[in-house]
């Protein structure tokens, strides 16, 4: 999960993820000194990307009838690792220092990432987990430290990756697109629309290939790490901020790119759910990340084409973008008191709608314990942190 579009609500530093307010409302090109302006639906979009991934993390305690469906809820962090790339590249100011980006994305996503494994690893660990329990892990300290400085990332070792709190992998993740953006920016500064539209297409067909050759030559293609692997989506995001960046505003109706997104993750799940029905099912289910990737970016390309040119907007309403804002907590915190829910609980029921009530208590309480997060942590402590502006 990334902490992208929420620095819009606030002036972002130089090189940092939020989209600026400003008073010009054309889309300079990112070697001007001007800040491009605020493309806040961005935030409110943000929220129901991190409630698609609430809603496949309820299906373990409370599963609804669509659960199939909703395992595509774990799609939910390829779209922000997409808004990541986007908006890391459309608020880049030139002559930002490295240390200084670096420092200011340590104050963005560290502070409340610590604070959130310390419950995590009371609901998670154990010196002796029951065996009935499969989702709480022995004790390692080796994992715990590993958690602690975003590096269980570069594992696919299910008890690395997701150690510590189960969530944070994609902020090792996210970590490792950090640490090379302020060298691709300075590679992609002077690209307008066509080298966006290049760096686009390339990513996904490489990232396509990769993985049909992992499938067919099992035995010679090595299995990347996950840091490596989402880099796809992450610099899809780039390609399309500096298409965005350079002018090109095409007017796609957000509904349309709502309706694009929702039956691409339609048909994602009927193609595997009905392998034998449906053409070319096996590809599509090899290539789902750079589908994803790209009908996430796709949707994302709209709603700030809309903003730029100044459409309304239902994602700018101030419920959406304090919950856009709240966002990245929740995202930290709702899994840890869905699981401990459980462990006190059990399974809420037999699978069936009435499950919904479930749903609805469960994401009030994580939606509470996120304010308290943000309020409290995540929001004062960037501002310490990350020195003048």
């Amino acid at each position: 999960m990334t902490k992208a579009a929420e620095e819009q609500s606030q002036p972002p530093a130089p090189g940092s993820p939020g989209l600026a307010a400003s008073a010009t409302t054309s889309t300079d090109t990112a070697d001007s000194h001007k800040r491009l302006p605020r493309v806040e639906s961005l935030t409110g979009l943000r929220w129901w990307a991190a409630f698609f991934v609430f809603a496949h993390h309820m299906t373990n305690l409370a599963p609804l009838p669509i659960f199939d469906f909703l395992k595509y809820g774990t799609s939910g962090v390829t779209f922000f690792f997409v808004l990541s790339g986007f908006v890391l590249t459309w608020s880049a100011q030139p002559g930002t220092k490295i240390h200084t980006f670096y420092r200011r994305r340590f104050a963005r996503i560290w502070p409340a990432h610590i604070v959130a494994l310390i419950p995590a690893i009371f609901v998670f660990y154990r010196f002796d987990p029951p065996t009935n329990m499969w989702w709480i892990k022995p004790v390692s300290v080796t994992v715990l430290v590993l958690s602690v400085f975003l590096l269980h990332g570069w594992s696919n070792d299910s008890a690395i990756l997701y150690g510590g709190n189960p969530a944070s992998w994609t902020l090792s993740v996210e970590a490792f697109f950090y640490a090379y953006f302020p060298f691709v920016q300075r590679l992609t500064v002077r690209l307008k629309a066509v080298g966006g539209l290049v760096l686009c297409v390339s990513v996904l067909v490489i990232g396509g290939l990769y993985r049909l050759a992992l499938f067919h030559f099992k035995d010679v293609v090595p299995i990347l790490p996950q840091p490596i692997l989402h880099s796809v989506a992450f610099l899809f995001g780039i390609g399309l901020a500096i298409m965005l960046r350079s002018g090109w505003k095409p007017r796609i109706p957000v509904w349309f790119a709502f309706l694009v997104t929702i039956g691409g993750l339609i048909t994602l799940w009927y193609s595997g759910e009905h392998p034998a029905n449906f053409p070319l099912a096996v590809t599509m289910s090899l290539t789902q990340k750079e589908i994803l990737t790209f009908l996430y970016g796709f949707l994302v390309f709209a709603v700030a084409s809309r903003d730029l040119r100044g459409g309304r907007s239902l994602l700018r309403s101030r419920p959406l973008v304090a919950l856009g804002k709240w966002s990245y907590s929740f995202y930290l915190v709702h899994a840890t008191i869905l699981y401990a829910i459980r462990e006190q609980h059990g399974m809420a029921g037999p699978v069936g709608w009435s499950n919904l009530t479930w749903y609805a208590g469960v994401c009030a309480l994580s939606i509470f314990a996120s304010w308290l997060l943000y309020k409290f942590v995540e929001h004062p402590m960037e501002r310490r942190l990350r020195g003048p502006r």
